[in-house]
């Protein structure tokens, strides 16, 4: 067994731990440096909270003398994909209003900056790769070219990405496992993620490992292929096992691992779908990028090129160093020109400072106005929807022609509460998965530099993946570039629990347990929680976190990923009756997109869905 777990270490850190700085605003009203908690940040949610919770809303409204072609209700991927998608379909004159409740526009896509001694750096708050858009439909590949992110710019971004950099899919990349102890943790940095795969090597990587020797030899048979774990079984029972019984089951009762070792297994899953070999089939977690795909004899060796397809996806991620904000922040400018006019597509978007007081003016036929949530969208008797939402504590109404809700889908019955309840339960279904992302401005990067590896996967932390924010040289921004310069470090955390959960607890009934738990973390707690595990991590290698640490942004996501369906919870519908399906239907003149209709958390998924409902809309 381990010797402990992060919260079991000796405590490092005083009572009291100096106040995280705040660099100062380098102008006006800029979300992007903004410190402490971020994304849901308190005056984001409430108001959608009371009308969701308890169906409060105001009863006046100021009606505007605003009548718009459109209004779209969200500002993330898909809501600014629908009004790119609106324009270019009626043409330039046409006007559209963006409202998201959000202080900054983007969604999941959040920009997180920071400045010291002149130099500017970036992290991603939320959404964070663009995949090969040879998976893209025709619609969401134009629109990507459209705002210059074509093959041949994607192309460039990997000839600018450090090829010492494990997060944006560089996997001969060093990358490490974290491992808690009694002394700080056991730091292995290597090629972990090929080890995982049963790589040349894999065996001294396991031997290494500070768990038990039986432990050990489970692990090197089972990543090695060097058994068939389900010889008892037939094909056909083998298949019916694969899709029926839950990837850490597996891993307990046929590999034989420990219960205390399974969230070693669970830490690369965690990262790309937010949820743990509790949730999964052993095939969803298999092709979802878990190992041991090989160790399931001739079934598993046959459909090894699924892994293999894995591999070559990460292999191909390409990424800006704010993420996908730096898309988000394409499609804004393309859309409204003046908040950032010296900008002339991806070669200088990173480096671009916006100016947010450009986003809602009168003279914009597209306007996007932030702090501003929806509580009510309806259709009137003449045909025009109207559309009520709350703007920084002040109730107002405006008019339009068409409505796209690109906000999430559990939002949208009590924004239409006329809808019928079939629909109304069909939006209602999926529970989106949430995550924390925080950022950590270093006043230096030596310490990370020692440590060996540029990503680290912590199974038995707060925070699961440790890593350097993206270092990749495009858009005009000059990343760090050696270990005397200050850096930021990212730290993913998913609330999802790592032990068994309650059998009578469903994969959604515990993501809603997971998104309350977020919501109820305090900015200290994440804070004191960074604190003590980069201590315990980084200690060894000079690292003083009261000294060290300049700056901290924790950006909550209580509803991050769409909900995909998970076999061991969920049926197999007929086509079309899925409840994303049902939910999404056209209701008059008013549509809905956004992931959760598509049920795919990806980028692609959103815009797919924008180019939907203007469909709908246009008709």
């Amino acid at each position: 067994m381990l010797a402990g777990c992060a919260d079991d270490l000796p405590n490092t850190l005083t009572n009291e731990v100096p106040p995280v700085s705040k660099p100062p605003l380098p102008g006006s009203y800029y979300p992007p440096t903004l410190t402490g908690m971020r994304g849901s940040h308190e005056g984001s949610y409430e108001v959608a909270h009371a009308l969701s919770w308890r169906g409060d809303k105001p009863t006046d409204y100021q009606l505007l003398d605003e009548h718009y072609d459109l209004v779209v209700v969200g500002a993330g991927m898909s809501g600014l994909a629908a009004a790119h998608f609106y324009r270019e379909k009626m043409g330039p004159e046409a006007t559209v209003l963006i409202l998201d409740n959000h202080d900054d526009f983007g969604g999941h896509a959040k920009r997180n900056e920071f400045h010291r001694d002149g130099r500017m750096m970036v992290s991603l708050g939320g959404a964070q790769n663009i995949e090969s858009l040879t998976g893209y439909s025709d619609a969401a590949a134009k629109l990507m070219s459209d705002i210059g992110l074509n093959e041949d710019f994607l192309n460039f971004m990997d000839a600018s990405t450090s090829k010492d950099l494990a997060l944006v899919g560089n996997f001969d990349a060093n990358n490490g496992v974290a491992l808690p102890g009694s002394n700080g943790h056991f730091m292995y940095a290597g090629n972990w993620n090929a080890a995982m795969f049963g790589s040349e090597g894999y065996e001294q990587v396991v031997e290494s490992l500070p768990l038990p020797g039986d432990e050990k030899a489970k692990l090197i048979a089972f990543w090695g292929g060097k058994r068939d774990f389900l010889e008892e079984l037939s094909l056909s029972e083998k298949w019916d096992y694969l899709n029926s019984v839950s990837y850490n089951q597996f891993l307990i009762d046929k590999v034989g691992l420990l219960p205390t070792t399974v969230p070693i297994l669970n830490a690369i899953i965690l990262h790309l779908s937010g949820m743990t070999g509790w949730n999964l089939t052993v095939g969803e977690a298999l092709l979802g990028g878990a190992s041991g795909i090989t160790s399931l004899g001739w079934l598993g060796k046959a459909t090894a090129s699924a892994g293999g397809a894995f591999l070559d996806r990460l292999l191909k991620i390409r990424m800006f160093p704010d993420g996908n904000a730096s898309v988000a922040r394409l499609l804004v400018q393309k859309l409204i020109p003046n908040v950032a006019p010296e900008v002339t597509g991806p070669a200088n978007i990173v480096a671009a400072r916006f100016n947010y007081d450009a986003l809602d003016q009168a003279s914009n036929n597209i306007r996007l106005r932030l702090n501003s949530t929806a509580v009510g969208v309806r259709e009137n008797e003449l045909g025009i929807v109207e559309i009520d939402y709350v703007e920084q504590g002040s109730p107002k109404r405006v008019m339009a022609d068409h409505c796209i809700l690109a906000c999430y889908n559990g939002l949208i019955p009590h924004l239409c509460p006329q809808m019928s309840e079939a629909q109304k339960a069909g939006l209602a279904y999926g529970v989106k998965t949430p995550f924390v992302y925080a950022n950590v401005q270093v006043r230096d990067g030596r310490a990370f530099s020692k440590a060996g590896a540029t990503l680290f996967q912590c199974p038995y932390d707060p925070f699961q993946w440790v890593s350097c924010a993206p270092t990749v040289a495009v858009g005009g921004f000059e990343p760090p570039r050696g270990p005397e310069d200050p850096m930021v470090i990212f730290m993913m955390h998913s609330p999802m629990p790592m032990a068994k959960p309650d059998p009578r607890l469903s994969t959604r009934d515990q993501l809603r347990l997971a998104r309350t738990q977020i919501y109820q973390t305090q900015f200290s707690d994440y804070e004191q929680q960074i604190r003590k595990q980069l201590q315990s991590m980084l200690g060894q290698f000079g690292f003083q976190h009261h000294s060290d640490i300049e700056a901290i942004t924790v950006n909550r996501i209580p509803h991050g990923y769409a909900y995909p369906y998970v076999k061991l919870d969920d049926p197999e519908w007929e086509a079309g009756q899925a409840p994303h399906e049902i939910g999404r239907a056209q209701f008059g003149r008013i549509s809905i997109a956004n992931s959760d209709s598509e049920a795919v958390a990806l980028m692609n998924a959103a815009f797919d869905a924008a180019y939907r409902a203007v469909g709908e809309q246009t008709a």
